[in-house]
């Protein structure tokens, strides 16, 4: 099998926002300033065309794991790795999508945010093509 990653890019971007109480010990007039720079934030990637969707995420969840579909609540042990929401850009290089993403207000608040190219099949999927030519 390959070594490298068989996967190609789509072009798209993922940006998972990590971290659902960033915002505890602000005052309302922090957080009222932090949300607008952040909404112009958001309005600003629609300006440039390429907000594809985004969404903020429920804390509650569930996590289905093992042959035996255990479902359990919680995803996650803390709240500064729970995934916030999500927007999907695109844009055609990651370099491109952490340069958007550095620019978020919450950052400097706790807020962290992966980036994550989309591909255009599963990693598995990828493989059984790769080892197929």
């Amino acid at each position: 099998m390959n070594e490298t990653n068989p996967q190609t890019a789509t072009g798209e971007h993922l940006l998972l926002i990590r971290g659902t109480h960033w915002n505890s010990g602000l005052s309302p007039a922090e957080l009222q300033r932090i949300m607008t720079d952040f909404y112009g934030w958001v309005e600003g990637l629609q300006s440039k065309g390429i907000l594809r969707g985004a969404q903020p995420l429920m804390e509650e969840g569930k996590l289905i794991s093992g042959a035996q579909s255990l479902v359990t609540d919680g995803v996650f042990a803390e709240s500064k790795e729970a995934i916030a929401g999500y927007f999907l850009l695109s844009v055609a290089s990651t370099d491109e999508a952490v340069k958007l993403a550095q620019a978020c207000p919450i950052l400097a608040h706790g807020a962290q945010i992966e980036v994550r190219p989309i591909a255009n099949l599963c990693r598995p999927m990828a493989d059984v093509n790769a080892m197929q030519s």
